[in-house]
């Protein structure tokens, strides 16, 4: 039988690589997304798709931070980080940053103690299993705009 950890694993590979119940992840949204896409705004005031890449790669690192004691409480410029550079070999970078980053926090989230699920991620905030499910559903609720943005 899995353990809980390894549930919620399981839980953030479907959210951001695939095999979601729902439909696409985070990934296989971003597989064809050229850079023209990616800082294209085409719904006014919206961010771009390019803008919430950055975001979800801010917020799962927040995540990790949070595991390993970093109350990881994000400024504007850390939590919509700016696109300075909107060349393709950036958009790349960006990618490979986003891919990093949860790759990181798979590994945190492998080395977490169980016991630790119960108790909050940090003092005076949720738990760590509060705290996980909100970096899932947060990569989901931003792989829907994706989506959205994709087709407008």
């Amino acid at each position: 039988m899995a353990s809980e950890v390894e549930r919620i694993l399981g839980e953030l590979q479907r959210a951001f690589e695939g095999d979601a119940w729902h439909g696409p992840a985070v990934l296989e949204l971003l597989t064809d997304v050229t850079v023209e896409q990616a800082a294209a705004r085409p719904i006014a005031g919206a961010h771009s798709i390019w803008e919430l890449v950055l975001h979800i790669a801010a917020w799962e690192s927040a995540g990790r931070r949070r595991l390993e004691g970093d109350r990881a409480d994000l400024p504007d410029e850390e939590n919509f980080p700016p696109v300075n550079d909107p060349s393709e070999a950036a958009w790349q970078q960006t990618i490979e940053l986003l891919k990093a980053g949860h790759r990181r926090l798979r590994d945190a989230i492998s080395r977490l103690d169980e016991s630790r699920l119960d108790e909050p991620v940090m003092d005076g905030m949720r738990s760590c299993y509060i705290t996980l499910h909100g970096v899932i559903q947060h990569d989901l609720y931003h792989a829907g705009q994706i989506a959205i943005l994709k087709k407008a």
